[in-house]
């Protein structure tokens, strides 16, 4: 059984690792915390570049296993705690669509704001996974537009966690233009209590991040 097995959590304030802070939350599993020190350079340590090589938050280990990558990880999580009903099923029709939204996040979303942050614009965007950002903010508008009230329907699931967080993300530095749509289906994220969860227990860590 999934709580036989130790989970143990590597987080850093703030970081991508956030995400999965709130995908354990909205689960509401036992697990424990390992806040790395990546300026630090806890990061680099023999011992944790043995779990993930590059060095990075979030990682998690569950008993033998390690899952590194935010989008993978809740994934994981989502599969193994199916009672939770953040997932479709692997026979679900749905599962599909759902695989598709969930890793859209960190394979088209996140390079397309890093682009745009550096000011950087391909000669040929063919080549980019995400085409143009001309291109791109249409179909996020679309589709965060149709939620209903969640991405995948009237359920939430882990797509809202990764996509969702991306999202917000985006909006909350200015990357993203801030579209009615966007800011109706953040007011919604950040009504969840397992959201508000995972933010005030990150707060002390963020302040302390920011101070020094």
């Amino acid at each position: 059984m999934p709580s036989q097995r130790n989970l143990t959590f590597y987080h850093a304030v703030p970081s991508r690792s956030g995400t999965v802070h709130w995908m354990l939350q909205e689960l509401g599993i036992p697990f424990d915390v390992k806040l790395v020190d990546i300026r630090g350079g806890e990061g680099q340590t023999p011992e944790f570049l043995a779990l993930n090589p590059l060095g990075k938050v979030p990682t998690i280990t569950h008993g033998d296993t390690v899952v590194t990558e935010a989008a993978a990880i809740c994934c994981y999580l989502a599969d193994l705690y199916p009672e939770a009903g953040l997932a479709p099923a692997l026979d679900d029709p749905k599962r599909g669509e759902y695989l598709r939204w969930l890793f859209f996040s960190p394979s088209t979303i996140e390079p397309a704001m890093i682009d745009r942050v550096r000011q950087y614009t391909a000669e040929d965007s063919s080549q980019n996974s995400y085409r143009d950002w001309e291109t791109l903010v249409p179909i996020l508008v679309d589709f965060v537009g149709k939620a209903d009230p969640w991405l995948m329907g009237k359920s939430f699931t882990t797509v809202d966690v990764v996509f969702g967080s991306t999202i917000r993300f985006g909006c909350m530095f200015g990357i993203l233009p801030k579209y009615p749509e966007f800011e109706t289906y953040i007011a919604r994220i950040d009504a969840r209590p397992a959201y508000q969860r995972a933010q005030e227990l990150d707060a002390p860590h963020f302040a302390a991040a920011m101070a020094g």
